[in-house]
């Protein structure tokens, strides 16, 4: 029995169809190959949530295609965000899993959309307190601009220039959604 889709609300808006994202993927996961084909070392660690399920498929194309899986890991950046002590919430840890050494490792860290920089930065502190990998290159679905901080992607699967008001969120399948990337009205 196939799983029920939730519908999208009618308020957000596909900028990104499911077939983009497929092939973003594919691409992505060749570029990662071309890089430096050894997988011994490679390790794809997706920041949750938003990078989660994307390294999880950019580690099954890389498997598709060389015949070798490589590492995967998730890691939780909550305590690592900047803006923590704007909020009066508490924050809700979904935990890091990193079933691997990252010392030494070749990591490729995978979120969807990039924007300020300021997940990525807090991604690479939380990273470094897990070891000192041999390098870190980054893989996002979605390069918005916008930068507050000096980060850029070694694997884009999209540019795509927004507006610094617009809302974007990537829902996939794993999530119950038709693959998407959605602008929010």
């Amino acid at each position: 029995m196939a799983n029920k889709m939730n519908a999208v609300p009618s308020n957000w808006k596909t900028i990104v169809d499911a077939e983009t994202i497929s092939r973003s993927i594919s691409r992505m996961s060749y570029e990662i190959l071309e890089k430096d084909r050894r997988l011994n070392n490679l390790a794809i660690v997706g920041i949750r949530t938003g990078g989660e399920y994307l390294a999880e498929r950019i580690r099954r194309k890389i498997k598709e295609i060389e015949g070798v899986e490589p590492q995967l890991g998730v890691i939780d950046i909550t305590l690592y965000r900047d803006d923590l002590s704007n909020s009066d919430l508490q924050p809700t840890l979904k935990g890091t899993d990193l079933p691997f050494s990252i010392s030494g490792a070749r990591i490729v860290l995978v979120d969807d959309v990039l924007y300020t920089g300021r997940t990525i930065r807090a991604a690479l502190d939380a990273i470094i307190d897990f070891g000192r990998p041999a390098c870190v290159e980054l893989a996002v679905l979605i390069d918005r601009g916008h930068r507050e901080l000096p980060i850029r992607p070694d694997y884009v699967g999209k540019n795509l220039p927004t507006s610094k008001g617009q809302f974007l969120r990537l829902k996939l399948s794993e999530q119950g959604f038709p693959d998407g990337v959605y602008s929010i009205e």
